[in-house]
């Protein structure tokens, strides 16, 4: 019985060109920044002297699980308090799709983001939060529909006032 529906799939023209839409796919929008150089992101200086919360929530993530090479989804919340430098809001996005876009786990993407801004901020002042769905997790035996994975990366300010953190969470909530 199992022969004959693998024949009938083996020619089913709908499939024909399966694998090489899927390479196609992950090679060209699923995993495209992989061998990339990362985008140019221009920081300014903080001519106004601001020293607030920056804070820009529910950026999407699509990545894919190094593990089992399923897709996980969610969201981003990037948090920092600027120094002498600011970065236009639009790029916190550009920077999360960037490391998005590339076999990880959850946890380095975590950190590469905040790797990155750090670097380009030039300041420890940074919360990182995200938020995601893993569909190896869900379509798996594992079979867990609800579960999601929250991994968190908070410095300086964010670890050390517990004012500044509860503002950060109140806020992403």
């Amino acid at each position: 019985m199992l022969d004959i529906m693998w024949l009938e799939y083996k020619h089913d023209p709908s499939l024909n060109k399966t694998p090489y839409r899927i390479a196609k796919m992950m090679v060209n929008e699923t995993c495209v920044w992989l061998y990339s150089k990362a985008p140019r992101i221009s920081v300014f200086n903080n001519t106004w002297n601001y020293d607030w919360m920056v804070l820009v929530k529910n950026m999407a993530v699509k990545s894919i699980c190094e593990h089992h090479f399923q897709p996980f989804v969610g969201v981003c919340h990037i948090a920092y308090i600027p120094g002498d430098k600011i970065i236009w809001i639009s790029k916190l996005s550009r920077i999360v799709d960037y490391f998005s876009r590339r076999p990880q786990v959850q946890e380095r993407l975590t950190t590469d983001i905040f790797n990155f801004l750090k670097a380009k901020l030039l300041t420890d002042d940074i919360a990182i939060y995200i938020k995601a769905e893993h569909f190896c997790m869900k379509i798996r035996w594992v079979n867990e529909h609800k579960s999601e994975t929250l991994t968190t990366k908070l410095w300086w300010v964010f670890m050390e006032d517990w004012k500044v953190r509860q503002e950060f969470y109140e806020i992403i909530k």
